[in-house]
C-alpha cells in the first residue's frame, strides 16, 4: 500500500508547528524592515553588533557584499560596529579584495595560534568569536549573489526587538542554476535530502527549520560562546541542535529573506557535505560516537571502470569558546 503524504501544516508535530507560525517573520526586502526602529532598538540596548563573512577563494563575490553592508550599514546607517572577513587559507585575492571593500580581515591561522588551525567553515566561525567584540553577531556565507542588501537587518530584527530570541536562522528560496537552465526551488539539496529527514527524525521539534544548513543567520554572543562549533559543513546544524539545548526551542527564530543566490556545488561535493551533516546530527543525538564513520567513499568512472574516491567526514569540533582562557581574557580586558 501506498504511503499518503499529507500536505498540510496540520500535519505538522504540534510543537513545531506552533513554533513555526509564531516564531517566523519577514523580512524578504529592505522596504519590509523598520531600519529606524532596529537603530532606535541598537541604542536603547546599547548593543554592539559584529557582521562576520567566513570566506575560502571567494574573491569574485566578497568584495562587492562587504563593500555594501559597509556602505549602508556602517556608513549610511550605524546599525553595524565591526565587519570582519574571515580568510581560511584563501589561494586567491579574497583577503585583499575584503580588504580594499572595507572590510577587516582576520586569517584563521592569525587568531587564538596557540590551539592551532583546522581546514573548514566551522573552524572559521568558531575563531570569529575571538576576533570579534559584538554583543550580537550576524553571520553571512561570502558567496552570495544578487541583492542581499535585507539580509542584515532582517537578521537583527528578531534578536533587537524580542528579548526572549537568542538564535536567528535566515530561510529563503534557493534557485538551482545548471546548465539546462534555473529550477527556482531546487537549490539546497543536501537540506531536503540528508539533513532534513535527520531532524524530523532525532529532533522534530526542529521540523519548522526551513533552511537548517543555511549560512545566514545571527546570535547573541552570550549563547555562541557557550556551545561547541562543528568542523567544516557540518557546524550549521550543530549549533541548531546545541542552541535548542541551551535556550529551548522558544529561543530560536527564522526570519524569511526571500531569496538566496549563491554558487552551486557539485553533486560529488554535496556528498561529503551531506556525510559531515549527517555524522554531526547523529552524534548529538547518541547514535554515532565522534570518530565513528571517519570516511565517505564515493565512486567515480574513469571509462574503464569505477574509482573509489575516499573523504574525511568524522565528526571534528571546537569546545565552547567560553572555555578557552585566552578568550575569557580578552573578554575581561573588553569589559574592563
Amino acid at each position: 500500500m501506498r504511503g499518503v503524504i499529507v500536505a498540510d501544516s496540520e500535519a505538522m508535530r504540534p510543537d513545531a508547528r506552533a513554533w513555526f507560525h509564531s516564531r517566523t517573520t519577514s523580512a524578504a526586502s529592505l522596504e519590509a524592515v523598520d531600519v529606524d526602529a532596529l537603530l532606535h532598538a541598537k541604542r536603547r540596548a546599547g548593543a554592539r553588533v559584529s557582521v562576520v563573512l567566513p570566506a575560502r577563494d571567494e574573491q569574485a563575490t566578497v568584495g562587492a557584499l562587504v563593500a555594501d553592508i559597509a556602505e549602508r550599514w556602517m556608513r549610511r546607517t550605524p546599525l553595524v560596529d565591526e565587519l570582519l572577513v574571515v580568510d581560511s587559507d584563501s589561494t586567491d585575492g579574497t583577503a585583499e579584495v575584503a580588504r580594499a571593500a572595507g572590510a577587516d580581515v582576520v586569517s584563521t591561522a592569525d587568531v587564538l595560534p596557540a590551539h592551532g588551525t583546522r581546514p573548514g567553515k566551522g573552524e572559521a566561525l568558531w575563531k570569529s568569536l575571538a576576533a570579534t567584540s559584538g554583543d550580537l553577531v550576524v553571520f553571512l556565507d561570502s558567496d552570495l549573489r544578487g541583492d542581499v542588501a535585507h539580509f542584515v537587518p532582517g537578521l537583527l530584527g528578531p534578536l533587537l526587538t524580542d528579548a526572549s530570541v537568542h538564535f536567528v536562522k535566515g530561510c529563503y528560496t534557493r534557485p538551482l542554476e545548471t546548465d539546462a537552465g534555473t529550477d527556482p526551488t531546487g537549490g539546497g539539496r543536501v537540506t531536503e535530502l540528508t539533513a532534513r529527514p535527520l531532524l524530523n527524525a532525532l529532533f522534530p521539534e526542529l521540523a519548522g527549520f526551513v533552511q537548517p544548513l543555511g549560512g545566514e543567520y545571527a546570535g547573541r554572543r552570550s549563547v555562541l560562546e557557550r556551545v561547541p562549533f562543528a568542523g567544516a559543513y557540518g557546524v550549521e546544524i550543530g549549533l541548531l541542535v546545541d542552541l535548542l539545548g541551551l535556550v529551548g526551542l522558544g529561543g530560536l527564530a527564522q526570519v524569511d529573506l526571500g531569496e538566496r543566490r549563491h554558487t552551486s556545488q557539485s553533486q560529488e561535493a554535496l556528498g561529503a557535505m551531506a556525510g559531515q551533516v549527517a555524522a554531526t546530527v547523529l552524534a548529538r543525538a547518541g547514535g554515532l560516537p565522534p570518530t565513528a564513520g571517519g570516511l565517505l567513499t564515493q565512486f567515480r568512472h574513469d571509462g574503464e571502470g569505477f574509482v573509489p574516491r575516499s573523504t574525511a567526514v568524522a565528526l571534528d569540533e571546537r569546545p565552547p569558546m567560553l572555555s578557552v582562557p585566552e578568550y575569557r581574557a580578552r573578554r575581561a580586558g573588553l569589559a574592563g
